[in-house]
C-alpha cells in the first residue's frame, strides 16, 4: 500500500483529486492539507511514501514547497499537478524537485501510472545504470541517445530493439524519438504509420502541452511509443534545437525512459539531445573507419564538460566474418572500455527489419536479441554490465 499526502489550498480541485486517489486500491491517503506553509510539518509527522502538490493556488509558494521537501526528504517522490501544462511550467516543477507532473483535470489512468512510477522511484528501481554510472538522480526519465561512428552500423536497429525491451517492463513507459530528421526509418522498422511527426510538434511548439505531445506519438504493440521524423524533406527546417529542448522537457515528465535515435551528421539537434541525455551510446563496428571515427568523436566530446563521461561504446555485429580488427586491438586503439558487445546475427536482424517487427517478435531466442535485452537491462540498472568477453581467435590469426 502506497501512503500518500496531498496539499491543495483550493477546495474545488482538492476534493476531486482526493476522491481520485481514494479510488486507487494501492493508495492510502495518509494526510491532506489546505495550506502550503503547513505542509512541511504534515510531511514530517506523517512521513508518507509520496506527496501530491497542486500548484495552481500559488505557483511560487508551491515550487518553494517542492524545493523544501526535496532538500529535507530527498527520497520522497513528489507528484506535481497543475492545469498549466505548458513546457515552462512542467520544467519549473521538475527542476524544483518533482518526480512526476500531471495536467489537471487528472485522468485516473494517468494517475495510476504516475503512482506506479513513483513507487518504482521510491524502491530504487531506477537506480544506478549498469553499475558503472549514475542515471538521473532526480527520478526523472532516463534519457539515452544512440549515435553511430558512421552510417550503417546499426543504430536504428539498436534503438528500436532497446526501446521495445525496456517497454516490456510494466513499471516503465518508454518512448523512442527518431532524430534522424532526413533519413530516419524507425517507423518502418516498427511498421507504424504515424498521424503526426516531430515536424507537427515543432509547428505547434508555442502551444505545446503534455496532452498534445502524447497525442503526437504513436504506440507499437510492444508498448513502445514513437515520435517519428518529419515525412516531408522540406519540413526538416521546422525542427530547431531549441524546439527539441522543450519537447524533451515534456517527454521527461511523461515517460520513464526515452531513447533518441540520432543522425550520423552530428547536427545541432543531435548535440542538444546528447547534452540533455543521461547516457550517449556510441555504436561502432570492428572495422578501421568506424574505430577511427570513435577516437575522433570521443576527442571532440571530451572537450565539452560533462559530455564525454556520458559516452558508452557499444560494439555491434561482433563475430562477423568480415571484421577487420580484433576486439582487443579496437579497445587498445580507442583507449576506453567497450561497454557492451552485440553479437552478429545478420539473418535474424535483416529478417526483423524486412518484416517491420522487433527482434522480440521475429527472433526472440536469437543471440542478438538476448544481448540487446541484456543491454537494456544494464541501462535500467537491472543487471551488472556484461563483461567484454575475449574474442576467440584461431591459431593462425595474425590480427
Amino acid at each position: 500500500m502506497q501512503r500518500i499526502a496531498i496539499v491543495d489550498p483550493s477546495d474545488s480541485t482538492r476534493e476531486p483529486l482526493r476522491n481520485l486517489l481514494l479510488g486507487v486500491e494501492t493508495v492510502w491517503l495518509e494526510a491532506e492539507c489546505s495550506r502550503y506553509e503547513f505542509f512541511i510539518d504534515v510531511a514530517r509527522q506523517s512521513t508518507p511514501d509520496a506527496v501530491v502538490i497542486a500548484l495552481d493556488s500559488d505557483h511560487h509558494k508551491a515550487l518553494q514547497l517542492i524545493q523544501q521537501l526535496t532538500d529535507e526528504f530527498p527520497n520522497m517522490p513528489i507528484l506535481a499537478v497543475s492545469a498549466r501544462g505548458d513546457g515552462q511550467s512542467i520544467l519549473q516543477a521538475l527542476r524544483a524537485g518533482a518526480k512526476e507532473f500531471l495536467t489537471a483535470p487528472v485522468v485516473l489512468e494517468d494517475l495510476m501510472l504516475a503512482m506506479q512510477r513513483l513507487r518504482s522511484t521510491r524502491s530504487g528501481s531506477n537506480g544506478d545504470i549498469g553499475g558503472t554510472f549514475n542515471g538521473n538522480h532526480r527520478g526523472e526519465s532516463l534519457v539515452v541517445s544512440i549515435i553511430g561512428s558512421k552510417g550503417g552500423v546499426g543504430c536504428t536497429s539498436l534503438a528500436v530493439n532497446i526501446g521495445c525491451a525496456i517497454a516490456q517492463d510494466p513499471n516503465y513507459n518508454a518512448a523512442l524519438v527518431d532524430l534522424d530528421l532526413a533519413l530516419g526509418d524507425a517507423d518502418v522498422a516498427l511498421d507504424l504509420i504515424p498521424d503526426y511527426t516531430l515536424a507537427d510538434v515543432a509547428m505547434n511548439v508555442d502551444r505545446l502541452d503534455m496532452q498534445f505531445l502524447r497525442r503526437s506519438l504513436c504506440k507499437h504493440d510492444s508498448g513502445l511509443s514513437l515520435l517519428p521524423h518529419p515525412v516531408q524533406m522540406e519540413d526538416i527546417a521546422l525542427v530547431h534545437d531549441e524546439h527539441l529542448g522543450r519537447v524533451i522537457g515534456l517527454l521527461r515528465a511523461s515517460y520513464s525512459h526515452l531513447v533518441f535515435d540520432l543522425s550520423k551528421r552530428f547536427t545541432p539537434t543531435d548535440w542538444t539531445a546528447m547534452r540533455m541525455s543521461d547516457v550517449v551510446i556510441l555504436v561502432a563496428q570492428l572495422e578501421l573507419t568506424s574505430i577511427r571515427n570513435v577516437v575522433r568523436v570521443l576527442h571532440t566530446m571530451d572537450k565539452e564538460e560533462g559530455l564525454g563521461e556520458k559516452v558508452r561504446i557499444v560494439m555491434n555485429r561482433v563475430g562477423a566474418e568480415d571484421s577487420e580488427i580484433s576486439l582487443e586491438k579496437a579497445q587498445e586503439t580507442i583507449g576506453k572500455p567497450i561497454f557492451w558487445q552485440v553479437p552478429n546475427d545478420y539473418r535474424a536482424m535483416l529478417g526483423a527489419r524486412n518484416a517491420g517487427v522487433p527482434l522480440m517478435t521475429h527472433a526472440p531466442k536469437s543471440k542478438t536479441h538476448l544481448s540487446l535485452v541484456g543491454l537494456a537491462n544494464a541501462l535500467c540498472g537491472k543487471t551488472p554490465v556484461e563483461p567484454v568477453k575475449k574474442e576467440r581467435r584461431s591459431f593462425f590469426s595474425f590480427r
